[in-house]
């Protein structure tokens, strides 16, 4: 599922000629808040709802460089969900298809007025359950960082 659309900003590229790589969590986090929008946590929604979502961590990888202009979609996988949590996974591509990068990340539901972990609202939680899972875990997620021996 596409869950983001943008390109890339002309101050998104750095000194070596392509978009820098601070700004491929950009891109991620905006995706983040096109699936809380996705999910009725838009501003009304996290208003009516005094709720909302904080990302708890974040894993990126980066696979290809990209250029001033070029279009890019970000999709969405859902791995696993509990009352309060989701684990994502997006992956970002350019116009012809390829894979630029990916984020795994876990996101936290939070009550807005006491700022502390709460369950998702029911009808937050039924978009949550609407949301597309892989057939197959991504061969990208679950990935740990280290220098291979």
């Amino acid at each position: 599922m596409i869950i983001f659309n943008t390109q890339v900003a002309a101050e998104w590229v750095d000194y070596n000629g392509h978009m820098n790589d601070a700004e491929y969590a950009r891109v991620f986090s905006l995706a983040v808040e096109a699936l809380m929008d996705h999910i009725g946590l838009d501003e009304s929604g996290r208003a009516e709802h005094g709720y909302t979502i904080y990302t708890l961590e974040t894993h990126l990888c980066y696979q290809r460089e990209t250029h001033q202009g070029e279009p890019l979609n970000v999709s969405l996988a859902l791995l696993d969900s509990d009352a309060k949590r989701l684990h994502v996974f997006f992956e970002l591509h350019d116009s012809q298809g390829r894979q630029l990068a990916t984020s795994e990340q876990m996101l936290m539901g939070m009550d807005s007025t006491s700022v502390r972990p709460a369950p998702f609202p029911s009808a937050i939680q039924a978009a949550i359950e609407a949301l597309p899972r892989p057939a197959e875990r991504p061969a990208m997620a679950g990935r740990t960082i280290g220098i291979r021996r």
